[in-house]
């Protein structure tokens, strides 16, 4: 009978250690919070998949667990306890990312310090703020043009010139950052409808390892599918 018992421990013990190594440690620190309840989440198709989850009660510190088998954008989701939610969306690399934030703006005071991939989505994002600014700018300049009867003004090619830039200015930075995941994911989840002439050419720039990467052969699929329209 022990000789069963040690078995079915030691059985045991293997099958708990056969599990995925959480090898991704988010830690987190929301200057205010109290109560809630955070989520570690990534999408999985048109869903969002909870990896890991804790409830707050009296610390702004928190810590979330992943396996990643790869780098991945991942979401971290705050439920405040009072029908108001905020998410910081982050690439994650195996290691410790860390999130600081505030409760009041939990989603524009998010500074994220962590993988390498999230550094040159943070570059990118950075220019994306300017075309936005610079949007903001057109449709002031449109109102005020409206008000005064000045037909000089067009919204809509500044705008769809405005675009146009957006446009080939994240290829261009897909095209030139062929070593990291953020590549092919800008490419699959920013300019999907550009011409397969520019997806394909940021897929022919990306290296091996980036290709095989989960974004990587995201864009091949897409590309694919796009050429079988």
């Amino acid at each position: 009978m022990k000789q069963i018992i040690v078995l079915l421990i030691t059985l045991l013990f293997f099958s708990c250690g056969n599990g995925p190594t959480q090898d991704f440690t988010l830690k987190g620190y929301v200057k205010g919070l109290k109560k809630g309840t955070v989520y570690l989440q990534r999408q999985n198709d048109t869903l969002m998949e909870t990896i890991d989850s804790l409830e707050v009660n009296g610390s702004p510190n928190f810590e979330l667990h992943a396996a990643l088998s790869e780098p991945e954008m991942l979401f971290l989701k705050l439920d405040k306890n009072d029908n108001d939610e905020g998410t910081v969306v982050f690439f994650a690399d195996k290691g410790v990312t860390e999130i600081n934030s505030t409760l009041k703006n939990f989603n524009y005071d998010a500074t994220v310090k962590g993988s390498k991939q999230h550094e040159t989505l943070e570059e990118y994002l950075l220019m994306m703020s300017k075309f936005s600014d610079k949007n903001l700018e057109l449709i002031q300049e449109s109102l005020e043009a409206s008000k005064a009867n000045d037909t000089t003004v067009s919204f809509e090619d500044n705008y769809n010139k405005l675009i146009k830039r957006k446009y080939l200015y994240t290829i261009n930075f897909a095209v030139n950052h062929p070593d990291s995941e953020v590549s092919p994911y800008l490419a699959i989840s920013e300019v999907p409808n550009t011409s397969v002439k520019f997806l394909e050419e940021i897929y022919n720039a990306l290296s091996d390892k980036v290709k095989a990467s989960k974004y990587g052969v995201q864009l091949k699929d897409m590309i694919e599918e796009r050429k079988a329209e």
